[in-house]
């Protein structure tokens, strides 16, 4: 299966700003004859806390967008937004992996990141999701996630490749980068994690690199890009997945 990570900047707090500059690099991803295209964490808003401004109820806008980008472009798309449904009192930094034919699958992140304050902000989801695109089997984590390796090491027997939108500031993108590492190494899968660029935040101003990489199961980087934004695209293969795990059994092993 071909996969696109779209490595991209983020208007602070506008939607319909993101919506018009994404949707070109959506088109350009899909005329790669990429199956899979994974934008950034809170793709549509940045990293705010003002979820008074920011949060959307299920069928809002920022969704909508991207079930519009998947029917459009016949591709799978996925990305994180703030979510809020109208049981709760607070919403989440919910990654949506959206189908071709629309059908929205949800997971709602486990860690919010508490030195930002985001647990203050958003609630904590409870449940992993695993999602079976075209024959690859897909997990889905959001930025902060990708610390806690015990969540990876749960999940690793039923994917073979996870999905990791994210807000990662610069000051610490070696964190990022060795802990992608990590998380393709340990659990012999492939990881696809997609940071933004650009600067966030009207009193902050956090920087942030990019460094999106993809990764085989081997730790092997496929495709990388730091700095601007940027279109990449690899072809990833659940067979390999199978073979390398055979030839190295190692999470049998796991105690």
């Amino acid at each position: 299966m071909r996969v696109a990570a779209l490595q991209h900047d983020i208007v602070w707090e506008d939607p319909e700003a993101n919506f018009a500059r994404l949707a070109p690099q959506i088109a350009a991803a899909a005329a790669t004859d990429a199956r899979l295209v994974v934008l950034t964490e809170m793709y549509s808003t940045g990293f705010s806390m003002r979820t008074e401004r920011t949060a959307e109820p299920v069928d809002g806008p920022s969704v909508a967008f991207l079930v519009e980008q998947a029917k459009t472009h016949d591709v799978w798309v996925c990305a994180s937004l703030p979510e809020q449904p109208a049981e709760v009192d607070r919403p989440y930094n919910t990654c949506c992996l959206v189908a071709p034919d629309g059908t929205v699958h949800r997971y709602r992140k486990i860690h919010p990141f508490s030195y930002a304050g985001e647990h203050e902000h958003f609630a904590a989801g409870d449940e992993f999701v695993t999602v079976e695109v075209d024959g690859v089997r897909v997990t889905l984590f959001v930025c902060y996630d990708l610390r806690f390796a015990d969540e990876f090491w749960a999940t690793a027997q039923r994917t073979d490749c996870y999905l990791v939108p994210a807000n990662w500031p610069a000051p610490r993108r070696r964190h990022w980068t060795a802990l992608l590492d990590a998380r393709a190494i340990e659990n012999q899968a492939y990881v696809i994690g997609v940071n933004r660029v650009g600067e966030g935040g009207r009193s902050t101003k956090l920087s942030y690199a990019g460094d999106t990489r993809i990764l085989d199961p081997l730790g092997e980087v496929r495709a990388a890009a730091a700095g601007g934004e940027a279109l990449l695209v690899t072809d990833i293969d659940a067979d390999y997945v199978a073979e390398v795990r055979a030839q190295f059994p190692f999470l049998p092993d796991r105690r």
